[in-house]
């Protein structure tokens, strides 16, 4: 990380997913918050919507319009019981996927809660040039994912980092 470059702020919307969770106790959407406002991130919104693909779909697609959202963290509904539906809402929006996110999120939280990552769904992507992290809802999982898109959110993480190419996400 070059500390002689100043960080370049990203505008990021963070998405609750979940039927129960308000504003009152959303700790794992806090979390997010409290983590890219700390790195010198701004935040774009905060919602909550309930577990409803729809309802997701139609947020996450708001953000995705919108010019000056460049990312996008939902927190929830990555299960795989019969409500769980954000990789479901999220795949058909995407441009392309970013697989190692999922891979990276899945070993380090094998170290955390061994084999019950295979439960997580978590996903990432880009959509008309923003990013988008689906992070499953407990806040134990939304710090070990803070952990992996915080350096790649940072401008001068090296040798590489997305918050570099976001410019050229939408070049053809």
């Amino acid at each position: 990380m070059n500390q002689n470059e100043s960080l370049l702020p990203l505008k990021i919307a963070v998405l609750t997913v979940s039927d129960t969770r308000t504003e009152t106790d959303d700790k794992s959407g806090k979390i997010l918050v409290d983590n890219l406002t700390t790195t010198g991130h701004l935040l774009a919104e905060k919602t909550i919507v309930p577990d409803n693909i729809y309802q997701i779909r139609a947020v996450v697609s708001r953000w995705i319009g919108d010019e000056s959202v460049q990312v996008i963290l939902t927190t929830g509904g990555t299960g795989v019981t019969g409500r769980d539906g954000t990789p479901e809402a999220i795949k058909p929006l995407l441009d392309k996927e970013i697989e190692g996110f999922g891979e990276i999120f899945r070993m380090i939280s094998y170290q955390e809660i061994k084999t019950s990552t295979i439960q997580s769904r978590t996903l990432a992507g880009v959509a008309n040039g923003t990013y988008i992290f689906c992070l499953p809802g407990s806040s134990g999982a939304c710090q070990t994912g803070w952990s992996i898109i915080k350096e790649q959110l940072d401008s001068r993480n090296r040798p590489c980092n997305l918050a570099q190419l976001i410019p050229r996400l939408t070049e053809t």
